[in-house]
């Protein structure tokens, strides 16, 4: 497998069903390689299910979709045992979760009890039902799309829950040419439909295996150590990152070099990745007048470059 001439493809397939936003699919398909879930978070109608859709299409994985709300249980995700006379015993059947790629709809119209049945998965790629821990598939992948918590009937994710997303994007608004595109254009959902898979069985996996071996000097190292310790020191944030953060930060970055067609990390992926990977995790100290995203790359442009 040639995996920049895979990636390539990749990408240009993604971009022709979600037009005019290719930064932020590039983050989407570095999130998968770097094995992250992820988060997608905006206002309804922008496209975060149809790009959820093309992306498990283009990576050739199994999908399921399950559409939150607040009636929602915790057994509707992983399935029940149901008793079946002709065998005269209890038989698990199996929930949507047990996919390559979930896709949690609208997952903060759920309750805080249905959204925490998610976070076993989400870590340990399992799940223990009626005191059975069952295995979930190989990749396992959760790709969650969330509504503004002004919305009525929305739930704030836990941040528990928020630190096992990888990153968290935003698709905002479509500029006025790719508007006119939608517009003219053929219907998205019908694309994605007819979408092939770019990605057979195991390739997925090797360029996991490529984005871990991708370089990170030491100098790079120390960036990344400073801009945590700058998370930590109360100027910016409340509370600073965790170690895992940490660590995510770097698998990022290394899968964006990747689809950068290098084998080493630069500053300029670390930069690229950040705000999309720690912003979600923090909170901005209040009279900063700023967003946890604004702060972010506020605090990238005080501390200095290796």
């Amino acid at each position: 497998m040639d995996a920049q001439y895979t990636l390539k493809n990749l990408l240009v397939q993604l971009n022709t069903v979600i037009v005019g936003k290719p930064t932020q699919i590039q983050d989407c398909v570095a999130c998968l390689l770097a094995g992250g879930h992820l988060l997608i978070d905006d206002v309804p109608g922008v496209g975060k299910t149809t790009l959820a859709h093309a992306l498990a299409r283009s990576f050739g994985l199994q999908f399921s979709r399950v559409q939150f709300t607040s009636d929602l249980m915790p057994g509707d995700l992983s399935g029940v045992s149901v008793y079946e006379r002709g065998k005269e015993a209890f038989v698990f059947h199996p929930g949507p979760i047990f996919a390559q790629v979930l896709l949690a709809d609208e997952i903060n119209r759920a309750s805080p009890k249905t959204q925490s049945a998610l976070l076993e998965a989400m870590e340990e790629k399992q799940v223990t039902i009626e005191g059975e821990t069952r295995p979930l598939p190989e990749p396992f992948f959760v790709i969650a799309t969330q509504n503004p918590l002004d919305q009525v009937g929305t739930y704030a994710l836990p941040e528990s829950q928020l630190d096992r997303f990888l990153m968290r994007i935003s698709l905002g608004y479509p500029d006025r040419a790719a508007e006119r595109e939608l517009l003219a254009g053929k219907d998205r959902r019908g694309m994605v439909v007819n979408l092939p898979s770019l990605l057979g069985a195991g390739e997925l996996q090797q360029l996991q295996a490529l984005v871990l071996q991708v370089h990170a000097a030491e100098p790079l190292l120390d960036y990344v150590q400073d801009l945590v310790a700058a998370t930590r020191s109360g100027q910016w944030f409340l509370q600073g990152l965790s170690p895992r953060a940490g660590i995510a930060v770097v698998r990022a970055a290394k899968a964006q070099a990747l689809l950068n067609g290098r084998n080493y990390v630069a500053p300029d992926d670390v930069q690229a990745v950040l705000p999309q990977t720690i912003a979600h995790r923090l909170i901005p100290v209040g009279d900063a007048g700023r967003g946890a995203l604004e702060q972010v790359r506020a605090m990238l442009q005080a501390v200095p470059l290796p």
